[in-house]
């Protein structure tokens, strides 16, 4: 069984910029959010608006800050199924709540 030697499990890290620049952009998405939370026209669109720039800000997280995709498949698929899960529950509650029919 043949072993890594230590440059290479460093090497297979971004450098810091890169981190910096996730971080920049998921201080954009949060920006957008609360901009569209003021826009008028888009208050009907407003629940699947946010599922899915939740869902992009929680894959970027996952994927950089919790070093997910350097790491095995398998912990990015748990992941993923759980979001999945989540976001299946939640609709589900909100259909059962009635959030969906306007009146």
């Amino acid at each position: 069984m043949q072993t890594k030697a230590p440059q290479d499990k460093e090497r297979a890290y971004p450098p810091p910029l890169t981190y910096v620049k996730v971080g920049l952009l998921l201080g954009f998405i949060t920006a957008v959010e609360v901009g569209i939370f003021y826009v008028q026209a888009l208050r009907g669109a407003f629940i699947p608006i946010f599922l899915v720039l939740s869902a992009v800000k929680f894959a970027l997280v996952a994927m950089f800050y919790m070093r997910l995709r350097f790491d095995s498949r398998l912990f990015s698929w748990l992941f993923v199924g759980g979001l999945l899960l989540a976001a299946a529950v939640m609709v589900a509650l909100m259909a059962l709540f009635q959030v969906f029919i306007r009146g």
